[in-house]
This record gives C-alpha cells, structure tokens and sequence, in this order.
C-alpha cells in the first residue's frame, strides 16, 4: 500500500476564523458528557454553471494569492483493462499545452511566482496553481482552455514523450527503490481482477506502451467535462468578478457523457493470504492489511481512531510503546486507515532490525491488536487521537491551496464542501466502545500480509498489454464551443498586487536571550522556533551523529517526565513539539493553540533546559539511527546525497560529514557527548526564540519571563571554524556500483558560495534559470525535451562557509551518458557558451522569484522558517521588506557575471550511482571524463579489480 501518510490534518480555516465556542475537550471526561470539537465555520459559496460544472468560492483577503483548484471525477478506477495508467497520464498530458496556448502550461505562470502541479488518484485527478490575485484571469484561462480544448493541440509527439516521462517517474518512484514492488503487490492480492482497485495508479507501462493516440483522446472525450469536475477559488478575489471569468470562460464548454459513480465495493478476504518477496534491503519489513469501508461509512471514524491509538500517537501509540519502548524489535512502525470511494484499508507497516524475524514481530502486532480487541482503548487514548486531530485541523491548512484542496475534496465526497463538519463531530462522537467494536469485526485473521527480507530483488511477472484485444465503447466528439469572445487572446495580468511582510519585532529577555515576533491574530495559533547556532559543524570528528542524538533525545523526556508522558503531556492539548538537527543549526519548535499557550510553554522550556538524555533512550534512539542510516544504503538517491559532499568537501570537513553520522562513528557516541553538546550549545546567547502567531511582542515576551526560560544562564560558546576543504580530483567521473539499478542518479557541481557573498541575488537568479524551476534549461532539455527523467534540478546551498552547488536527475540507464552529456553542455552553455541567460529568461526569472514571495507567509511555520535566516546568517531587519526590490534591481550583466565567475563546469565534480556494467562504457566514452573512479556507497575508493570479481554484490 501507500506510504504511511503524515498525520492525518482535517479541514482548514477560514480567516476570520469564526470557531464555534467550545473548549478544547481537557483530559478525562465522563463517556456521557459530549464532545464538541472547535470546528471552523468558514464561508464557501457554491452554485452550478448549465453544463454542469460545480463552482465552489471562498474568501480569504490575507496574502494577495488566489488558489484555483479543479478536480476531475476520474482516477485509475475509471480505467478499462488494458488501459491502465490513462488518469495519471493525463496529469501530465494536460500541462503539455492546448489549442490556444502553444508549449508548456508553466511557461506563462511560472514568471507570475505561480504554484503549480497536479495528482492522480483512485478517484480524481486535480490540477492546481496558486497564482498571483492579479492571474486570476489568467489562470482561469488556462484551466478552461485544457478542459475544453486539449485534444486539438494533443499528437503523438507529446504522447510519446509524456509516456516516456511516466515510465521514468515509475523507475524512479518504484523500480529503483526499495521496497518499490510492495505497493502492485498488495492491491492485487488485496482487490480482485475485475475490482476497479486492481491495478496501481501509476498503472501498467504495457499498457501505457501499447495505447494509441485515439485510446487517449477517448478517455479524455468520456471524463474531462465541466459536468464532471469541481472547481473551488480560493483567497484574494472578488467574488463578482470572479463568477463572470468563471461564466465567459467555462460556461461554453458543453457538457459531456455523464458518468455514474461506481458503487462501493469493498472486497471480501475468504481466508488469509500470505506473500514475500526478497528485495536489495537492509532491514526486513512486514505490510500488514484489511478492507474495511469507504469513504462516508458509519465506522470510517471509529476505525481512524483505531489507527491513531495503534500507531499514530507520537510515542504513545500501542505498536510503538510495544515494539520499540517496551522492546525494540522494530526500527519503525505505523498505522494508518487511508479510505476511498469504493473502499477502504487498514494497514499496518513495520520495519524490523537487522536481526529481527518478520514471524515474531507480527506476533507481537497481533498481540496488540487482541489487547484493543479484548479490552478497547482507554478514554484518555480516544480524547488524544481527537485533541491531535482538532490541532491539525487548526495548523493543518492554513493556505488558501490546501483550502481549495479540502472544500473540492468534500464537495467531491459528500457534495458539500463544507462537509467536514460533519465529519469531525463525528469524530468527536466515538467512545472506546466503537473503537474496541470495530478492531473485533475488522482486524480479522483473513488479512494480506506481505513480508519483504533482504536478498537479490524477486522477478517481476514480465507484464503483457491486453490494449488491443479489449474493446472500449468510442465516445463521440463533443459539439464545437460557441464562445462570443476571442479565446484565442490571452488575458494580461493586472499590475501587480502589493504586498508587504509583517514586520518583525525585536526584543530580548533579561538573559540575554533574543525574541523575534510577527503578530498574526488571524488564527487561535501560536508556533515557537527556538533557534541554536552551531549545529553539527561544533561536533569533534569520529563524533558524527552527536548533532541528530542531542535533537532526537530533546523528546524523549525530560528529568520530570520520560517520553510517554511528555507526548501524553502534550496531545493532550493538542499541541507539538519536534527537534532537528542542521549543519549550522538546531531547532526546536512548539505548536500551540494560543489557550494553551502557558503549559505548552512549560513543557518547551523543560525539553531545552531539562533534557534527560537517559542512557536507555540513547541507546533506544542510537539504534533507531542506526537503522535508518542502513535504509539509506538501500536507495541510490540517499547514497548520492551521502557521498557527493564528501567528494567536494573531503571527510575531515565539516560540511563533508554527515549531521546523522556514520555506521562506524554513531556506536562510539556516548552520553558524556550528547550532554556536553547541549551544555555547550543550549545557551541563551547562542540562540533566538521566533514567535509567529496570534499575540503580540509585549505579550509574549511577559509570558517569556515568567516562564522558566528566564532562568536559562548565558555561557561562552566556542565560533565554528571552517577549515579549507581537500582539493577535489579534477577530470574524475566517481561511480557507485548498484547492479540491475532502472536508473543512474547522476549529481555534478562544486564547492559554491557563503550566504553573505555579494552575489547572493544575482546568483539566486541564475539558479532559477538553470535548474531551480520547471521551466529551467536542465529541467526542459532532459525532461520535456529528451523524456530522459522525471525531473531535474539545481541548487545553490547558501551556509556560512562556502556551501555547495549541485545540478542533477535521476535519469534511465540506459541513457545515462547522453544525459550526462547534456547536463555538462547545459552548464557550459550558460557560463562560457553561446548561450548565456538572455533577457526573457532573466525577466522570466525575477517574475517568478518577485512575485512568488508572498507565497510563503501565508502559515505560522513558513514565516518561522523565513525568519530563521535572520538570525542564522545576521540578516538586516529590512531584509524582507526590502527583498522584492532587491530582486528587482538585478541586471543582466550581474547574471551572466555570476555564471563565468561562479559555475566552472570543467572543474565540477561528477558522481554516477548506477548499475556500473551496464554504464562505465558509455560513460568513459565522454569527452570530459577522462577517469573513472569507483567509491562504495559511503563514499570509500573501490580497487576495481575488486570490485569486478562481484559483480552483483554490495
């Protein structure tokens, strides 16, 4: 099955946010006292054009942003046999351009700072942007234009090319990774044959190989109509206007075929049904799974609840507190209970250690599970999965896109976007009763379980395309649209819509400690960023690793609570607090409801200033580690990450080594260290305190020094020092060897710049042009162009010191030279070449930067996050409000200077991971790569001959 989902956020926000006024439900209740969530009483109009389409509208005038969100009521259920993949093809299809836009969908919105994407699932495909409020228009345009007008511009040549795109998404999301065949495997055994679930969403590459171009235009002629689509604006409009665009523009497009919903059909598991397979992993993993019910059914509720209390509640889950506090003999464990329209799962996944037995870790499972049968959860456990799920519906969406997402995702489910109040009271209705009621009828012995163990990946059946031996009912063209403007003009955008950052207050608590504060009342929210310099360039070599245990030990438990009680502590209020570890910095964050704001803040300041850091939990999370850096050298876009700055940076550089440490360096890590670490770092004069959300400086700076923060003492901090890094070999091409790999991951680049060179914008700039967008040189010549990969990328990393420049994809093997080669022509071309960044491409640029920078001070967290570079990198208050102007001011000539002085593609350094028999040839063929040198998957020289004696080992 999927991927365990992050958790599970219920519906949004609305601004003005008017809550309905119950209080958060406080621990303990009796069973018959009601529970009444606070649910969001946002504004959504809804009306219906003539042919059909469904029009959802929602205000929200904070940011100057509009998100306009349409999804199409079809998915990979829709498809016949024998066309398999046609939904999520057409995800891609649709950005290919249409009878009145010649070329990519990105290229007129990408230099208005959209952003845009879409998905495919079971039951709808939705495309989206979030543009501008000026593009609204424009936007509008676009969509109406692909709805009604796709196939005129649709041949085979872009056919062709998508498919190949495809085909290289699957590679990289399926085939060259691991634990990549669960997924098909599962749906097959779990739905049968003729169940519309049968198949995956990325759906059969035969198929997709064997369809012709009228198989394609068919499938859009029957599914791609304004009466089977919902279309839902959301944020700066005016609501008057906007019905007239959406009238002119769509109103036209006659309606098609109508489409009956598939009824429900959950399947039915006569006895249990056991698989396995071997795959090029480190860790063996068990997939547990149930049909349970669709979307809507009475028990969905129930059955989240008991997902959430068997392997979602942070630390305290039943599975976790069983298999890894208790006894760890699992490194991850989680369940999930995803449902959709025809049907429904329950799914519980777990990752052993390396010497775990898939048998007695599914017995220790099973155990659980008859403990909730038997005995239900407690009170206490069913009031935390619904607390946690009311602070994700506060924290959840607070952008007008995931808005827009949530309204089409209920209007779709129920036809009513609003619908989520009915579900979350629904929600807040279960008791442990239900809960224990459902593990009894669902959590049956007849069950798919799938076991994967570590050996030589199992063969997959070869697949074979049924396309031309299955008939499909031809559906006619459509009546021609009659539309009383020309369509063919695009719309121009309107002047730009100002737009000013929140300013930011400074202040500083009596120890010194500094407090950054932008007010936002819009929300009862509150989230807290306590930034700590340093990070892991301060860790003493042969200690890497320190940095990640001091972060991950900050949670779990304090001198006064150990982990249980500390996140029991915390969901009880609905509130957060996590910890990760940076290079140059450490952070630790809170979200909170503003009511809770006093005992959230208690129980931050006893995580940063009361740390345990006992040696049970070290030796807990040290395992834990330990195991997810062996699942990195499992996946070949992981050991590249891993490998490449060592190859610019040398070993003994900081940024060389790795924050989570190494198999050799994290078993020498001994509390001693972490504890010196954080007595060393945690200090108010090596730290700010960021504090967005609904108070005001005063306030919470009042609140600051009557907490025990206040307390915390100031002490000497030692500066990093940053050593010159080892000269990088010029000429060499280093190669990773990962036999029978379905694609090369190709990453090249150089040692690059610190944040405060001169040239930050300019350079920025550039990036944009080569690699930092869809509309990039690299992105379109390797993807767009050559079908090479799924996408490709370049970045400059900004740190004190001189951090590094990467350009990379994740290419198909068979074409791993020729997409080297272009990527190395790519990076010529635009420092020394004859094609530097032209006027367009600069213009095309700042638009998308300039006008693009509003997009990220729409939730608490992203302002925290901006505001993290002020006081990492000592950054002018102005900064921000000074940063579009900025962009503005950047010419030509600072651009085309930046790529000769900075890119210097004869002197990058090249790293392949890939199947080395299959590539080395071609590759020692290239005109700038005079060596080869082979490395291990941490980055170590390999002796070839060595190396060539196994050829499929690791």
């Amino acid at each position: 099955m999927p991927s365990p989902p992050p958790r599970r956020a219920l519906p949004g926000l609305a601004l003005a946010l008017l809550l309905t006024p119950a209080p958060l439900a406080a621990a303990g209740p009796q069973d018959d006292e009601p529970r009444r969530p606070q649910i969001p009483d946002l504004q959504v109009e809804k009306y219906t054009l003539p042919n059909g389409l469904e029009v959802l509208l929602h205000e929200d005038h904070a940011v100057p942003v509009v998100s306009v969100n349409i999804w199409y009521k079809v998915g990979s259920k829709d498809e016949d046999e024998g066309r398999t993949g046609f939904a999520h093809l057409f995800e891609h299809l649709m950005f290919q351009g249409s009878e009145h836009l010649d070329g990519e969908y990105f290229a007129p919105l990408e230099p208005l700072g959209a952003r845009i994407n879409g998905s495919t699932n079971t039951d709808r495909t939705n495309y989206y942007e979030t543009v501008p409020s000026n593009a609204l228009e424009l936007a509008l345009w676009l969509e109406a234009d692909r709805m009604g007008f796709l196939l005129p511009a649709l041949d085979q040549e872009k056919l062709d090319n998508q498919r190949e795109v495809v085909k290289n998404e699957r590679r990289q999301r399926v085939d060259n990774v691991p634990y990549g065949q669960v997924q098909e495997r599962l749906l097959a055994a779990l739905y049968p044959e003729d169940h519309p679930y049968h198949h995956s969403t990325i759906g059969s590459m035969a198929d997709l190989s064997a369809a012709s171009l009228e198989d394609v235009k068919n499938f859009f002629r029957r599914y791609y109509n304004p009466n089977n689509a919902s279309l839902c604006l959301a944020g700066d409009f005016d609501p008057e206007q906007a019905k007239a665009l959406i009238a002119k523009y769509f109103g036209p497009i006659p309606a098609g075929p109508e489409v009956e919903p598939l009824p429900p059909q959950v399947p039915t598991l006569d006895e249990p049904v056991t698989l396995a397979i071997t795959d090029r992993v480190s860790l063996p993993r068990v997939y547990l799974n149930w049909p349970t019910v669709p979307y809507g059914h009475p028990d969905e509720q129930a059955l989240d609840v008991l997902a959430s209390v068997l392997g979602q509640l942070d630390k305290q889950s039943r599975l976790e507190k069983a298999l890894i506090y208790d006894e760890p003999v699992a490194s991850q464990v989680v369940a999930f209970h995803p449902t959709s329209a025809l049907s429904g799962t329950f799914t519980v996944i777990a990752t052993g250690r390396p010497e775990t037995v898939l048998d007695d870790l599914v017995a220790r499972i099973d155990a659980e599970i008859a403990r909730l049968q038997e005995q239900g959860p407690t009170d206490d456990e069913v009031l935390k999965a619904q607390n946690e799920t009311e602070s994700g519906l506060i924290f959840g969406l607070e952008s007008v896109a995931a808005r827009s997402d949530y309204f089409n995702q209920n209007n779709v489910a129920f036809g009513d976007p609003l619908a989520y109040r009915e579900q979350l009271q629904r929600l807040f209705d279960v008791r442990p009763e239900d809960v224990r009621r459902v593990a009894q009828q669902y959590l049956t012995p007849n069950r798919v379980r799938m076991d994967v163990t570590p050996g030589a990946p199992t063969p997959r059946a070869p697949e074979v395309a049924a396309n031309a031996a299955v008939a499909v009912d031809l559906v006619a063209d459509e009546p021609p649209v009659i539309d009383s403007f020309d369509r063919s003009v695009m719309p121009e955008p309107g002047p730009a819509p100002e737009f000013s950052p929140p300013p930011v207050e400074r202040r500083a608590l009596s120890n010194g400690l500094e407090v950054l504060v932008v007010s936002r009342p819009q929300l009862p929210i509150l989230t807290m960023d306590l930034v700590v310099k340093g990070g892991a360039v301060l860790v003493p070599e042969g200690k890497d690793g320190v940095a990640e245990l001091t972060a991950d030990l900050l949670t779990e438990g304090t001198a006064h609570r150990d982990a249980q009680e500390l996140a029991g502590a915390l969901s009880r209020i609905g509130a957060s607090i996590s910890a990760s570890a940076g290079i140059e910095s450490l952070t630790v964050s809170l979200s909170t409801l503003t009511k809770q704001t006093d005992t959230a803040l208690g129980l931050f300041a006893e995580v940063l200033l009361d740390p345990a850091f006992r040696q049970a939990d070290l030796e807990r999370q040290r395992g834990l580690l330990m195991a997810g850096l062996l699942r990195q050298r499992d996946n070949a876009s992981a050991i590249a990450s891993n490998v490449f700055p060592i190859l610019l940076y040398g070993k003994h550089h900081p940024y060389g080594r790795p924050v989570e440490g190494t198999l050799e360096t994290v078993p020498a890590i001994t509390r001693d260290d972490i504890t010196a670490f954080h007595s060393l770092l945690f200090r108010p004069n090596n730290a700010a305190l960021i504090v967005v959300g609904d108070t005001t400086a005063d306030a919470i700076v009042e609140r600051l020094e009557a907490s025990p923060l206040a307390d915390w003492e100031p002490s000497d901090v030692p500066p990093a020092t940053l050593p010159a890094p080892e000269p990088a070999e010029t000429g060499t091409l280093y190669l990773v060897d990962r036999p029978d790999s379905a694609q090369s991951v190709l990453r090249v680049g150089q040692i690059g710049l610190p944040r405060d060179t001169p040239d930050y914008f300019p350079v920025t700039v550039l990036n944009a042009v080569l690699g930092g967008q869809f509309s990039s040189r690299i992105n379109l010549n390797l993807r767009e162009d050559k079908g090479y990969t799924y996408g490709a990328r370049s970045t400059f990393s900004f740190r004190k010191g001189p951090g590094p420049f990467v350009a990379g994809a994740d290419v198909q093997t068979a074409v791993t030279a020729p997409a080297l080669s272009e990527l190395h022509r790519e990076l010529v071309e635009i420092t020394s070449g004859d094609r530097p960044v032209s006027q367009q491409e600069l213009a095309d640029a700042k638009g998308q930067l300039v006008l693009g920078f509003p997009g990220g001070w729409e939730s608490t967290g992203g302002v925290a996050s901006q505001l993290e570079a002020l006081v990492l990198y000592g950054l002018p208050d102005d900064y921000f409000t000074t940063y579009q102007e900025t962009l503005e001011s950047v010419s030509l000539d600072q651009v085309r200077d930046a790529a000769r002085t900075h890119l210097h593609p004869d002197r990058m350094t090249i790293l392949v991971v890939g199947d080395r028999e299959a590539i080395a040839s071609e590759l020692e063929g290239l005109p700038f790569v005079p060596s080869i040198s082979l490395r291990d998957e941490q980055g170590n020289p390999v002796d070839p001959a060595a190396a060539s004696s196994e050829p499929g080992g690791r």
